[in-house]
Formats: C-alpha cells, sequence, structure tokens
C-alpha cells in the first residue's frame, strides 16, 4: 500500500526518507521523466507540487550521496574547457 503525506490538498507522496534506494532512484526517474511536460502543459498547481516533490526526492539523494561521481565536463572548469576546443567529457 503506498502512503501519502496529505498537506492541505497537495499530496507530496511517500517521504523520500523511507524509500530505499531502489525505490527513491524509481521517484526520481519518474519526475525527471515527466517534469518538461509538468512545466508545459501543468497547471500553476500540478508545477508547484512537481517542484516540492522533486525537490524533496534530489535532497534525499544528495543527503545519501554526498560524495557521488562529479563528471568533470559539469563543472564550470570543464565546460570552460570545452568552450576553448577541450576535450569532451565520456557521458
Amino acid at each position: 500500500m503506498v502512503e501519502h503525506d496529505e498537506r492541505g490538498t497537495t499530496m507530496t507522496g511517500v517521504d523520500p526518507s523511507r524509500l530505499d534506494d531502489q525505490q527513491l532512484m524509481k521517484e526520481l526517474e519518474n519526475i525527471h521523466r515527466t517534469r518538461h511536460d509538468t512545466l508545459l502543459y501543468g497547471s500553476n498547481d500540478a508545477l508547484r507540487a512537481h517542484n516540492e516533490r522533486m525537490a524533496q526526492l534530489e535532497g534525499e539523494y544528495l543527503r545519501r550521496n554526498p560524495r557521488r561521481t562529479v563528471a568533470s565536463g559539469r563543472t564550470r572548469e570543464g565546460a570552460r574547457d570545452r568552450a576553448q576546443g577541450g576535450a569532451t567529457p565520456p557521458m
């Protein structure tokens, strides 16, 4: 059974801290997949709820993975290197 945290009429979903790592990744994948359509076609309330949920999920991911791998091409220095004709980082 999926539990929901209700604040007013907004359903925010299961507290991200209660999700296991696999569930958290699945939720993150889903919210990122639906982001574009929510931005373009969702109501203001839907976009607000999406923003809040995405922040909760991403915050939990970052809390659990403080030393995650950061690709050099995804930093300001890496972007400057690309602009100056440096090597393209692997994806």
